[in-house]
């Protein structure tokens, strides 16, 4: 990518969507789209009042206010999504509209303005349950057992299509779970807050022994943008994650050590299988084989990342 690019970053005010605006901004012309449902206006507090930079506040639900943000666009970064893989057990509908028609509107705006690259964040979760661990991007089949899988599966399909038919090139990334300063959701934050209100007792979703892969965000920006500098094919699918995994215990014992609190009692719910909720996949781990070919490496394990998250987490008193 070239320096002094204009970018539109979608969910830019998110959590990942604002590192990654950050990073970008030392170089390029950004403007951000997002309708702040999950995204915060303190995200952004360290970019208002740059001249390169721009906030758009637009639903891509809405394609009368796309027009104006993808138009004279070099690359569009696409995070503006719903997060929470819980919520398809209890909304069916949710993942389908914020997420796939969300990206199909996104993708005829820049079909119509002319916007050829776009940058996609997927996840690991569209393995679903995969038979071999660690998982490379070329497993199949893509079977997700979550709703949020689903939709996430059915963008990169969108986006593939988009690019083979109308001329276009992607970047797919398939996060692991990332992890850090400004993190909304989560195991981390959810622990911080059920600590907070009871420091005697952790509620833990599922056996306790889903084992799962973890990435500090500042190492998940600086993959996604050497994976575009290194790779040029017309539909690009990268893992992103770090080495190893770790299971939901442990995190608890690292969430409780950093916190400073001692006798906490564990309670588990159990769940179907073990799993935390309907569509929790029970272990996660994805090769990193493809990206590491370009020289990238994580910074830091599972658990280092996850202590360096929870050390930040901590001290925003609002997570």
């Amino acid at each position: 990518m070239n320096s002094g690019s204009s970018i539109l970053i979608t969910g830019g005010a998110g959590f990942i969507g604002s590192h990654l605006l950050e990073r970008l901004l030392q170089e390029h012309d950004v403007t951000v789209l997002d309708n702040f449902s999950s995204g915060k206006r303190e995200n952004l507090a360290g970019c208002m009042g740059k001249a390169n930079f721009r906030l758009m506040q637009a639903d891509l639900l809405d394609p009368k206010g796309l027009d104006e943000a993808v138009a004279g666009k070099d690359m569009v970064f696409h995070l503006a999504a719903n997060p929470d893989v819980r919520l398809g057990a209890t909304n069916s509908s949710v993942h389908l509209r914020q997420n796939v028609i969300a990206t199909h509107n996104l993708l005829e705006a820049m079909r119509e303005a002319g916007v050829k690259k776009i940058a996609f964040t997927s996840t690991s979760t569209v393995y679903g349950e995969a038979k071999k661990i660690p998982t490379p991007e070329d497993y199949g089949p893509l079977l997700p057992i979550s709703l949020y899988g689903a939709s996430k599966l059915a963008c990169e399909a969108l986006i593939s299509s988009y690019c083979h038919t109308f001329d276009m090139q992607s970047w797919i990334y398939r996060f692991a779970n990332i992890v850090g300063e400004r993190g909304s959701h989560g195991v981390l934050v959810d622990f911080i807050r059920k600590l907070r209100q009871n420091p005697a007792e952790l509620e833990i979703l599922g056996s306790g022994r889903q084992k799962k892969s973890y990435l500090e965000v500042k190492d998940c920006v600086q993959a996604m943008l050497l994976c575009l500098d290194c790779s040029d094919e017309r539909v690009n699918v990268f893992n992103i994650g770090s080495e190893d995994s770790i299971d939901v215990t442990e995190i608890a014992d690292i969430v409780v050590s950093q916190m400073g609190l001692k006798d906490v009692g564990y309670r588990y719910t159990g769940g179907e299988e073990g799993r935390g909720w309907k569509g929790d996949v029970r272990s996660m781990l994805l090769s990193l084989e493809k990206i590491k070919s370009l020289g990238w490496r994580p910074k830091w394990g599972s658990s280092q990342a996850i202590r360096s998250a929870v050390q930040a987490l901590l001290r925003d008193k609002s997570a």
